[in-house]
């Protein structure tokens, strides 16, 4: 597995991130049958939030990772908080900051966190708090990077201001179907499409000048949480040229849509949630494979747009 240096973050990190929000569909046996899998394809970084499970896939993981083998030091371990379904608010408030690392490391049974990610935005964020909720984190010791997910260039802007830690990472959505945060530019200044509409301020560009790392999520999905546009029927072109283009590289069409990904020169790292680990090794296979500039373009139009 081809690993990447994250910016003032963690170095040899790898292009593939196991997303553990489905683990509590798994026993503790076969979360670290996953684990062990992961780490066999070369996948060292793994990725949490509070809100999966209400809390329980950091307890499932660690709990199963201590049937392992593996080393705590020999992965990057990544945690999301500020998500409260039992309240239905985003909260990026100092004491509950630092509450939910307390509580994402008793559950993970770890001394420390790799990194910490904000979890979509606060829209009451008071970016002082912040700061000082990751001050007292870093001194502690209990997380050594920090990052957001989901967050537009001036609530960066914002953070930055205040946050004297670098913040490095920043979750978004991406996939050939859900490939708004790449669109707009193709299509500035037509009024013949929708997708013309600046909708993140250019915050790929952004995230590329100030290098910061894009967690790509969601990397087969349709929509809002629609469902797999992998062998789905409302997308058979998308779904004719991804077949042919896994034929011509020996891989199956979940590997060539990640592979698009990875072919960005944003040296974007993917996350995959699947909990499957044969689909997971056949994902992987991603990272050997660099799609010419043409075959991108053309997954590209396949998926729903066209020239401009």
């Amino acid at each position: 597995m081809q690993t990447i240096h994250i910016a003032n973050g963690p170095e040899h990190a790898s292009r593939f991130i196991l997303g553990c929000m489905r683990m509590p569909t798994l026993s503790v046996e076969e979360a670290a049958g996953m684990i062990e899998t992961a780490a066999e394809l070369g996948i060292n970084y793994v990725d949490h939030a509070t809100c999966y499970g209400d809390g329980e896939a950091e307890k499932r993981f660690g709990d199963a990772l201590r049937l392992t083998n593996i080393n705590r030091e020999d992965l990057i371990v990544q945690s999301k908080c500020g998500l409260r379904f039992e309240r239905m608010t985003f909260d990026w408030r100092k004491d509950y900051i630092i509450e939910c690392v307390d509580g994402i490391l008793e559950r993970l049974q770890m001394d420390y966190l790799d990194t910490l990610l904000l979890h979509r935005p606060d829209l009451l964020f008071d970016p002082e708090e912040v700061a000082a909720a990751f001050d007292q984190l870093e001194a502690a010791g209990k997380v050594r990077y920090f990052g957001v997910s989901n967050t537009t260039i001036m609530q960066l802007e914002l953070l930055k201001k205040y946050v004297k830690q670098p913040l490095k990472i920043n979750q978004l959505q991406l996939s050939l179907e859900q490939s708004q945060l790449i669109d707009q530019a193709f299509y500035m200044n037509n009024l013949t499409t929708e997708r013309s509409i600046m909708r993140d301020g250019g915050l790929l560009d952004y995230c590329r000048l100030q290098d910061i790392t894009i967690q790509a999520w969601s990397p087969l999905q349709y929509g809002m949480f629609k469902g797999n546009f992998v062998d789905n029927p409302e997308f058979p072109e998308l779904n004719k040229v991804l077949g042919q283009l896994a034929e011509q590289y020996g891989v199956t069409k979940s590997a060539i849509a990640v592979a698009w990904i990875l072919r960005h020169p944003a040296n974007m790292q993917v996350i995959t949630g699947t909990m499957n680990p044969t689909h997971l090794r056949e994902m992987a296979e991603a990272d050997r494979i660099r799609l010419s500039h043409e075959e991108w373009y053309q997954l590209y139009l396949a998926s729903g747009k066209f020239l401009p």
